[in-house]
Parts: structure tokens; sequence; C-alpha cells
């Protein structure tokens, strides 16, 4: 059984389907339990989600959560009070659940992503990278920033693979509340501040080229001649692609090379709903 978690509001859910269908396309072997956490979408959408997971073959298990637990929280600009669930997910998730992984919705799965279900924790409750190459500029001053100058990196909190288990027995929730009362005016990526400065030494790094690909990145790997990075690298090698920042490949104007993938699963959605609708 494959566990997967994923924490969003309304305006996400067309996303999330291309992500979950990456994901189903590409281990076409695994059973998925999806744990969706949310606040207060409507029980259509979650009805229509449910359908949908379902006719993959998979199951969808609602975790509601109450709008009211991060209400003090940082909360600014494309970010909402859902980035912080993946935190607690812990103190949500079913006793049978040991491990996770959380995906933002604005990924894709291009290639399987077993192995990596699969490391070894050791004795870390995390399972993250770093962006290269912005994180060559920025980790020193996020580690600054956050009073953690001993950290191995500043981790991206959209692929995280999650130790439930042992976060269960160790990691307290009123940790992070109190993270976010103390620190609220340094916070400038919410949740990824909570996660780096709480948990620093708790986080097992990996290769972001593989497991957490910043698609703003391939317009600077392809100026550098001979790099290995291209298409047909990122093609065979690369699992998770992250479409990061403001722009979206579901806008109309993102023209960005990596956004191929994305609309590779958005096209198969699209087909797949085409083709029932007509019978």
């Amino acid at each position: 059984m494959f566990n997967l978690l994923v924490a969003l509001d309304a305006n996400y859910l067309p996303a999330l389907r291309v992500m979950l269908k990456s994901m189903f396309v590409n281990h076409p072997d695994e059973s998925f339990a999806v744990y969706f956490m949310h606040s207060g979408i409507p029980d259509k959408d979650v009805g229509e989600l449910r359908r949908f997971v379902e006719s993959e073959g998979h199951r969808l298990y609602p975790v509601a959560v109450d709008a009211g637990l991060f209400a003090d929280a940082v909360v600014f600009r494309h970010y909402t009070k859902e980035m912080y669930y993946r935190l607690v997910a812990h103190r949500f998730l079913p006793e049978n659940v040991d491990r996770v992984l959380y995906l933002d919705p604005d990924i894709v799965a291009i290639n399987s992503a077993t192995a990596f279900y699969r490391t070894d924790f050791g004795d870390c409750y995390f399972v993250a990278s770093e962006h290269t190459p912005a994180v060559k500029m920025t980790a020193k001053f996020n580690q600054f920033r956050l009073g953690i100058p001993q950290a191995k990196g500043y981790f991206n909190s959209g692929v995280l693979l999650i130790n439930v288990e042992r976060m269960r027995k160790e990691a307290d929730v009123e940790d992070v509340f109190r993270f976010l009362k103390e620190n609220r005016h340094r916070l400038i990526l919410p949740d990824q501040d909570v996660l780096n400065g709480l948990y620093w030494d708790k986080i097992k790094p990996v290769d972001c080229l593989i497991y957490n690909f910043d698609a703003r990145y391939y317009e600077f790997f392809k100026l550098i001649p001979h790099h290995k990075v291209n298409l047909k690298w990122i093609e065979e090698n690369t699992v998770f692609i992250h479409y990061c920042g403001k722009r979206k490949p579901w806008h109309p104007s993102y023209k960005d090379e990596l956004g191929r993938f994305y609309y590779r699963y958005e096209n198969m959605l699209r087909a797949a709903e085409s083709g029932s609708g007509a019978s």
C-alpha cells in the first residue's frame, strides 16, 4: 500500500486531479490510499474527487481539519492555512499509517517513486530536498534568518516523505504552534520556514534533480554548455517535477518547456472524461 497525503483548498482541486493521475499512471502495480486533509471543502467536491480516485482503482480518505486550528498562523500571498497541515499530519492519520508521502498539488510524477517511498528514515522525521541552484545563494541567509546555522541546508516542503510512526512518538504539535508564534515576523515561506527552523536536524536530504525538480530552473540549466540536465535526462531520471512559484502550467500565459509534462496528464484526464461522456 502506497500512502499519499495532500492538503489544499478548493482552488487547487483541478491541479490535484492531474497530480494524482500522474501518480496512478506511473505506479500501475501500486494500490494508493490518498489521505486528503482539508477544511470546509464542500461535500459535493469531495464526492467528485472520491469517485475519480475510486474509478482509478484506489481509495480516498478525507481528513477534515478544524479551520480554526491554524487561525493565528501567518498566511499571505498565495499561501493558505492548509500548507501547515502536513506538519501535524501524524496527529490526524490512522494508526496503521507508518509513513506517508506528501505532495503539493502543483507537482507531477513522470517516473516511479516506489524506491523513494521506501527510503530508510534512520532517526529522521522527513526526507526532502533543497532546490539547486537557488539554494546555494539563499541557504545561508535562511539559516541565519531562522537561527539554525548548523543546519544541513534549507529544504523545500513540497515533496515530503514523513516518518509518521516516529513523529507520533516524539513530535509535539504544540512545538509547531509555539514556533509560529515566536517567529511570526521572520517567516517568508511560512510552512517551509517551520519545517526547517523546527526540524532542521530531522531531515534526510535527497537529490532535488530527481525528487523535486523545480521547473523554473530548467531554463537556467539550458544556458550551461553540455549540462547533463536536458529533456531526455529529465524524462529518464526525474521522479517529480514541481511547478513552484506564481506561474503555473494551468495558467494560459504559461510557456515554459517543462509544462509538457503537466499537459501530458491533463490531456489523459480530458480524454478519459470525454470518453466517459461519449458513452
